[in-house]
């Protein structure tokens, strides 16, 4: 007999903001990059490594889901000013990261703009579940 489970409430949430106007491939790889930036700088967020029956071991991922949200190009600017104000863990990407080659470059970018000037396609934000649903309040779910 199976037992039912009971699907666990963290009370952390993992979201990441795309902006609507994105190609697909842009989507997947800014949502890719946005997360990798989450796991690296809240470590809690990670779980276990994995290994099949066979003992064959994987890399550990996120203990919990992932929502991925899309919004406007002025909502992302609204969400990200809310993150900062409320200190949560985020990672950002701009649109000039789509012409870059290396992380350094990447790096070097980002830090040429001001805050209130980053040209956003995405953020990833980390945190108390209701801090990260004020943050990223209006933005849709991914179709």
């Amino acid at each position: 007999m199976e037992r039912e489970q009971t699907p666990e409430r963290f009370d952390t949430k993992i979201a990441v903001v795309i902006r609507d106007d994105l190609a697909t491939w842009q989507r997947l790889n800014v949502t890719a990059f946005l997360v990798s930036g989450l796991g690296t700088s809240s470590p809690e967020v990670v779980g276990e490594p994995y290994e099949d029956a066979d003992g064959v071991e994987y890399s550990a991922m996120f203990r919990q889901p992932v929502m991925v949200l899309e919004a406007s190009k002025e909502h992302l600017t609204g969400a990200h000013a809310k993150a900062l104000k409320r200190g949560l863990a985020h990672s950002v990407f701009t649109s000039e990261l789509f012409a870059t080659r290396n992380d350094g470059e990447n790096r070097a970018a980002v830090r040429a703009v001001p805050t209130d000037k980053l040209d956003l396609v995405g953020i990833g934000v980390y945190g108390p579940r209701n801090a990260v649903d004020r943050v990223v309040k209006g933005a849709r779910m991914h179709p």
